[in-house]
C-alpha cells in the first residue's frame, strides 16, 4: 500500500501539479529586504531614512532588477495569485488594515514559509520595518491575498 505524502495531497488541490522549486533570487530579494530592519516608517520613504510598504517591496525587488508597480493598489494585481498555504519565500501578502474594509492597503515579502508558518517583512505604521506572522491574529484576520511575481 502506497501513502500519499504531504505535499502530494496539497498538490492535488491545486491547480499546480509539481512543487515549488527553491528560488535563489528570493533569496537575494529577502536579505536585501532584511537589511532594512528597524528603519522607521515613512509615508512614500524608499530608503533607510523611512520606509513604506509597497517602497520596501519596490526596493527590494529592484535590487535585483525586477521592476514593480510603486502602489499596494498595483502590486495587488501584478504577478499570479497563490493559495496561502503555497506561498514561498518572495511571494507577496496582501492586507486589509483599515476597519470594515477588504481593500488592500498593505504588502509585506514573505521571508519563511512551511508547513503552516509563514513569515513576512513589512513596513508597518506604528513600529517601521519588521517581520511578522500570519498567525498573529491581527495578520490572520486582515490577510486577503498572495501574489508571486518571480
Amino acid at each position: 500500500m502506497t501513502t500519499k505524502s504531504k505535499t502530494a495531497k496539497i498538490d492535488s488541490r491545486s491547480k499546480k501539479s509539481a512543487p515549488i522549486a527553491y528560488n535563489p533570487q528570493a533569496d537575494k530579494i529577502v536579505d536585501y529586504a532584511l537589511k532594512f530592519d528597524g528603519v522607521k516608517y515613512k509615508y512614500g520613504g524608499t530608503t533607510k531614512k523611512g520606509m513604506d510598504c509597497s517602497g520596501l517591496v519596490v526596493t527590494s525587488f529592484d535590487s535585483e532588477n525586477i521592476s514593480l508597480p510603486r502602489s499596494t493598489g498595483d502590486l495587488s494585481t501584478t504577478g499570479d495569485w497563490v493559495d496561502l498555504k503555497q506561498v514561498t519565500k518572495g511571494d507577496l501578502l496582501f492586507f486589509a488594515t483599515n476597519k470594515n474594509s477588504r481593500k488592500v492597503n498593505h504588502v509585506g515579502i514573505v521571508t519563511d514559509a512551511r508547513d503552516g508558518y509563514v513569515e513576512f517583512i513589512h513596513a508597518s505604521t506604528s513600529s517601521g520595518v519588521m517581520i511578522s506572522n500570519i498567525a498573529e491574529k491581527y495578520w490572520y484576520f486582515a490577510f486577503v491575498q498572495a501574489r508571486r511575481v518571480i
